[in-house]
């Protein structure tokens, strides 16, 4: 999904003027997300989105791929690129000769810090031109190259600065293998030929030469389209993932086996660059395949020399027109010579020796000053944890834990994490974005990793954090792992922990752990719990049998009379899902089917069944079908005001209202004709009903006389989009708009006859959905299909601004709904769960339960009045109760079911938990969650009495017993 940029630096100097220059080219194209832009570019995300971030000039060819993809012209941008480039390697410093400058001022470093060099550095990379030959020469010749050498040797920078430059007839595929290498490998290769990346992966996992035919197809679609690549050349970084955090054998295999083919096949177009850590080398002797082509393939990387050390230090700040103190050069190769991992530790001192330059010099002092060589990473590190607060440098403690790999007879590694593994609390945001800045971490659209391994080594704070948590850590990324393959299986019961594992587990501070981990536990728990009723119904019994034994009289009725019990509980439980499924076409048998079923079995299931059964008393049922719901994104909703006493349904051909004083028996009251509503809302008094029709018109109607509705004003919304959802403040005087078109409308309803458009709210990226004001109306909360809540202050609706953005979600969010106090918000997603979120400290907000049940989209969600109770609805026709008391922990109470299928919509009428839902074909349904009652009322719904022949159907062996004898 796309994602909002990162503010430019206004002080950015020419890179902020190129980069802002971008991003209004991509806007007038119509702003496609940056994987489409890939697609077409055939260069990664990443790539073409720091293209225009404004922190480095990007290199010409990847700026006329991003301008080609976007449609611009090429000629003009090749000026504009060169008129950078100029501007800033031509800055001039020299009137810096007072202080330490330590301003990032418009000019771009010479040094790329703990990151590696990428294509874009390849101009300031220097030092390697003897291995880069050698390795060149060797991918000719051979096609496959295994590069080892110590972390921070420059593997990573060689092959990416030095190596891919040299093949510029090459298309290049640089990726790093992650915990799932053949899938990271799929979605590379289906983005550069436009197709779905999961057959890719399922045709890479039945067949690896799967990925050499795939290569001649993107080589040959790049021909038709004027390419001159003839070859692919594939860079695989960080192999050693492949051993840290792929725990699939097979899938190891696979990818590697992928691989091999693709290379060594007798008519390969493709080449393969892998870099791996030294202390892997062992590992890679055990793959199939690989270790016969290890002597071939290998090449080794050792430490630069002294020569080499010197140009990469003088030569950079050469290009830049700045020099290096003959003091400081002698001072920085004594400290690197001979040491094979000291790259990135001389590439950060250099940065931060940059940043402290006195005019165009960089001095001893200035390297001093930063740290020096080892101290200067450390020096950062530190800065960014002091400027935290304490709760922040809980949450950076946390954050950098989950990003170390426990070596396993080798080095701690840095761990790439998918940012949904993350929490999306507000202090984790805020260390992230810090982190990175800080150039300590590096985050794209859907990862962050540690920016070098270097920093494991060099940052004894961190050390001390994996020495003294090292066991909880394990422990930790154990149940990480444990979680992410529970859910990629759908929730498997088989997948849960149990006994010293879940033991163990549940002994990590619940602080640390995320909101997918606790529901990860907590339904391990509960498997154990029902494992344990069960071994107990087995010791009963088991005690029952030796029973037997002992008094065979006995025995033999005691089992008889078990025997009875089990095949009459079976009888009832089928009986009470039968009556839900009958419950649509006759109502009467299906609530006289569920009262028996319950009555023989007294349990959660009847108990929910009769529920079920008793909820399809009809409110209204219109004969629109899909074509109106084709027409109306929102689908057809209802609206309650605050009393419950009056519901108006919309039905895309008129507007009904009905008295709902009496839920059982609701009366028709008046009706509106010819407006086709999708979203209405009451104002909260009931007085006022507000409602958008198809075309985009809102509209407002006086109900004062709800028999006599009478319109008062209609006015367009200047929405490009349907309009999906309306509110209205409490007060009365505001109501809010959620479209299509990504905005939000604020409107003046102080005046219904005149309403007026107060503010536009943008930040979301894709479709509006649902918006929702507090119940203090201070606030307005919003769901986006660009997976994220986002809650604006609207104190003041005509300058309305963002508080803060909730993620965790993984699809849509379709619906929202604020607890009765407001320090509750709950959402549900097409992710097929509802979320509760603790905003009682806005800006600062934590991800609370999840209520994870449904078995698809969850379309609405609602809080009863009493704040203890919520319910939601979904797509799978399911309509769930929560004991929502404990917002950490919430229960289920019910799991209903709608026999007519999709459920759009749930709103709760009164405080006695009664509330109705509408289905996606309109019929609308009144729930009571009150057990007693539906027992005491459900004979009540019934018209005729069961006949033995029904009974004997449902009931059989049963002696005919109707719940409801036919009355005199």
């Amino acid at each position: 999904m796309a994602r909002g940029e990162s503010p430019l630096d206004p002080e950015g100097g020419p890179l902020f003027e190129f980069a802002a220059r971008l991003r209004k080219l991509r806007e007038q194209a119509g702003r496609p997300t940056y994987r489409d832009l890939a697609r077409n570019a055939h260069y990664g995300i990443a790539t073409l989105s720091s293209a225009a971030a404004g922190r480095q000039l990007p290199s010409l060819a990847v700026t006329l791929a991003y301008v080609r993809a976007c449609g611009g012209d090429e000629r003009e941008w090749k000026v504009i690129w060169q008129r950078t480039a100029d501007a800033c390697t031509g800055t001039d410093t020299s009137t810096e000769t007072g202080a330490e400058n330590r301003q990032g001022n418009s000019a771009k470093p010479p040094y790329v810090g703990l990151f590696a060099f990428g294509e874009a550095d390849a101009g300031f990379f220097f030092g390697r031109e003897k291995l880069t030959g050698a390795l060149v020469e060797h991918l000719k010749e051979k096609r496959l190259l295994v590069l080892f050498g110590a972390s921070g040797s420059g593997k990573s920078s060689v092959l990416r600065a030095g190596v891919l430059p040299a093949f510029p007839g090459v298309s290049p595929l640089v990726f790093t293998p992650g915990p799932h290498p053949l899938e990271e490998c799929a979605v590379r290769l289906a983005t550069r030929i436009g197709t779905d990346s999961g057959a890719v992966h399922a045709s890479l996992a039945a067949e690896p030469h799967t990925f050499h035919r795939m290569v001649r197809q993107i080589l040959a679609g790049q021909q038709e389209t004027g390419s001159a690549a003839d070859e692919l050349l594939v860079v695989v970084d960080q192999f050693e993932e492949v051993f840290t955090v792929c725990r699939d054998a097979r899938e190891r295999e696979q990818f590697v086996a992928a691989l091999l083919h693709a290379a060594l096949a007798p008519d390969s177009r493709t080449r393969v660059a892998i870099a791996v850590r030294s202390d892997f080398y062992t590992h890679c002797t055990r793959l199939p395949g690989l270790v016969d082509a290890l002597s071939h393939a290998h090449h080794p990387v050792g430490p630069m020399t002294a020569e080499e050390l010197r140009a990469a230090i003088v030569q950079p700040a050469a290009r830049s027109r700045l020099t290096v103190e003959s003091a400081l050069l002698t001072t920085l190769t004594a400290d690197a010579h001979g040491r094979p991992g000291a790259l990135p530790l001389l590439s950060h001192a250099l940065l931060e020796t940059w940043k402290r330059r006195r005019g165009n010099a960089l001095t001893l002092a200035g390297y001093r000053a930063a740290g020096g060589f080892e101290d200067a990473l450390s020096q950062t590190a530190e800065e960014f944890h002091q400027a935290l607060s304490k709760s922040r440098q809980e949450a950076a403690r946390q954050l950098f834990l989950r990003l170390v790999a426990l070596g396993e007879g080798t080095e701690d590694t840095k761990r790439r994490v998918p940012r949904r593994e993350l929490d999306g609390g507000p202090d984790t945001g805020f260390v992230l974005e810090q982190a990175t800045k800080a150039r300590l971490l590096t985050a794209d659209g859907d990862h962050v990793e540690i920016a070098h391994e270097a920093l494991i080594r060099c940052w004894p704070r961190l050390g001390g954090w994996l020495e003294k948590d090292r066991g909880q850590v394990r422990l930790h990324r154990a149940l990480t792992e444990a979680t992410t393959l529970w859910e990629s299986l759908d929730h498997d019961p088989d997948t849960l922990y149990r006994g010293v594992r879940l033991a163990a587990a549940k002994a990590l501070p619940p602080q640390e752990l995320t909101a997918r981990e606790r529901a990860f536990l907590d339904a391990g728990e509960s498997a154990v719990q029902r494992a344990r009723q069960r071994d107990r119904r087995h010791l009963r019994r088991l005690a029952g049998t030796l029973a037997v034994l002992l008094a065979c009289a006995a025995t033999a009725a005691g089992f008889a009379v078990r025997a009875q019990n089990t095949r009459d509980e079976a009888v009832a439980l089928r009986a009470a899902d039968e009556a839900v499924r009958l419950s649509s076409d006759d109502p009467s048998l299906a609530v006289q089917i569920a009262l028996a079923a319950y009555r023989q079995t007294p349990q959660k299931r009847t108990g929910d069944a009769l529920v079920s059964a008793l909820s399809v008393a009809s409110v209204g049922r219109t004969p629109t079908g899909p074509e109106v719901i084709g027409r109306v994104p929102a689908g057809h909703t209802p609206a309650v005001p605050a009393d419950g006493r009056t519901l108006a349904m919309a039905d895309g051909s008129e507007l009904v209202l009905w008295d709902m004083r009496n839920p059982r028996r609701p009366r028709r009251l008046g009706t509106t004709a010819g407006v086709g509503l999708g979203p209405i809302q009451f104002t909260r008094d009931g007085s006022t009903l507000l409602g958008v029709d198809s075309a985009g018109t809102l509209w407002l109607w006086d109900v004062t006389d709800p028999r006599n509705p009478r319109v008062l004003s209609k006015r367009s919304t200047e929405h490009t989009g349907d309009v999906f959802s309306v509110d209205v403040r409490h007060d009365g005087l505001v109501a809010a708009t959620g479209s299509y078109d990504d905005t939000i409308r604020l409107w003046d309803i102080a005046d219904p006859a005149r309403p007026r458009l107060l503010d536009t709210l943008t930040g979301h990226t894709r479709n509006v959905k649902p918006v929702v004001f507090s119940p203090d109306g201070k606030t307005l909360a919003s769901g986006s299909d660009d997976h994220d809540v986002r809650i604006w202050d609207v104190t003041d609706p005509r300058h309305a601004a963002p508080v803060a953005v909730l993620k965790g979600h993984r699809n849509f969010v379709d619906a929202l709904a604020y607890s009765p106090d407001g320090r509750t918000l709950l959402s549900g997603s097409d992710d097929h769960t509802a979320k509760l979120w603790d905003i009682s400290d806005l800006p600062r907000y934590r991800e609370l339960g999840d209520l994870a049940r449904h078995g698809d989209v969850v379309t609405s969600v609602a809080f009863a009045s009493d704040g203890r109770t919520a319910a939601t609805v979904g797509v799978d026709s399911a309509v769930n109760l929560w004991d929502v008391t404990d917002r950490a922990r919430p229960s289920a109470l019910a799991h209903l079911t709608n026999p007519r299928g999709t459920v759009k919509q749930v709103r709760y009428l009164k405080a006695d938990g009664t509330f109705l839902t509408v289905t996606a074909y309109h019929s609308v349904q009144t729930w009571y969650t009150d057990l007693d009652r539906a027992l005491t009322d459900a004979c009540d719904h019934v018209h005729s009495t069961i006949s033995r022949a029904q009974w004997a159907r449902h009931f059989p062996h049963l002696d005919y017993a109707p719940p409801c004898p036919r009355r005199t």
